[in-house]
């Protein structure tokens, strides 16, 4: 049996390995995260961040290593069994319900507050999120299929906040945006960490991301090639070769 985390650690994983069919993709992958703490992951297109977050989430079957969320092994969990664990997902599609309204969208995933994971936290309440994205107080009543797509990225993760989860994951929150809403997100995710809750940010600007972290892991080719604080991260001579074309 494995052996529980310290309450302050959010995710632990080691040694993780992944594979689609016969690609070998994730390579002895360590990741840890904790407590109210941001971690940034980057790395250029196709060295493997979608699919550790897939396997992180419990989407990618074909996996070794361990996966411990709040203390507790779910190495082999289903992806609805790290939901209910306390780990939200914010996709790069965003995932909104198109049929819905945004009311409805919102009131679909709310789940009461266990205040398991962020003790004397402000709980994520629906007027709260009204109140943090404002553009969707206005369009209340409209079908998240109606909704800009700046619109739908401010419903996505106001949907997610409203489960109230110990760990965010922003899977390229700002892709497609037009800059005034990128801006917009980014003040977003910068309340959702003053919040207290623990997240991992993957974005393409890695400037704003390593800003808004506190640590930050960079992949090529499925393997951690750098590590550290963010600032160390930042500073590191070596970045920009693995982030560049």
């Amino acid at each position: 049996m494995t052996k529980p985390l310290p309450t302050e650690a959010i995710l632990d994983a080691k040694n993780l390995h992944a594979w689609y069919g016969s690609s070998h993709v994730l390579h002895g992958v360590n990741v840890q995260l904790g407590r109210g703490q941001t971690l940034g992951l980057l790395g250029r297109n196709g060295m493997g961040k979608s699919t550790l977050i897939r396997t992180l989430l419990g989407h990618v079957t074909e996996r070794e290593g361990q996966i411990a969320f709040f203390g507790h092994d779910l190495s082999h969990a289903k992806p609805h069994e790290v939901a209910r664990a306390g780990v939200a997902y914010v996709p790069e599609g965003r995932g909104v319900f198109p049929n819905l309204t945004v009311r409805e969208n919102l009131v679909m995933a709310a789940k009461p507050s266990l205040n398991q994971h962020h003790d004397g936290q402000q709980d994520w309440t629906f007027d709260r999120v009204m109140a943090t994205f404002p553009r969707l107080q206005e369009r209340i009543q409209h079908l998240g299929g109606q909704l800009s797509g700046g619109e739908q990225q401010m419903l996505s993760i106001g949907r997610a906040l409203m489960t109230h989860p110990g760990l965010l994951i922003l899977d390229e929150a700002t892709e497609g945006l037009a800059p005034l809403i990128v801006a917009e997100i980014w003040r977003v995710i910068g309340e959702i960490r003053a919040s207290g809750i623990a997240t991992l940010i993957v974005d393409r600007d890695y400037k704003k991301v390593l800003h808004h972290a506190d640590s930050a892991v960079v992949l090529q080719k499925g393997q951690v090639v750098l590590s550290g604080s963010a600032q160390e991260v930042a500073n590191s001579p070596e970045l920009a070769g693995f982030l560049s074309l």
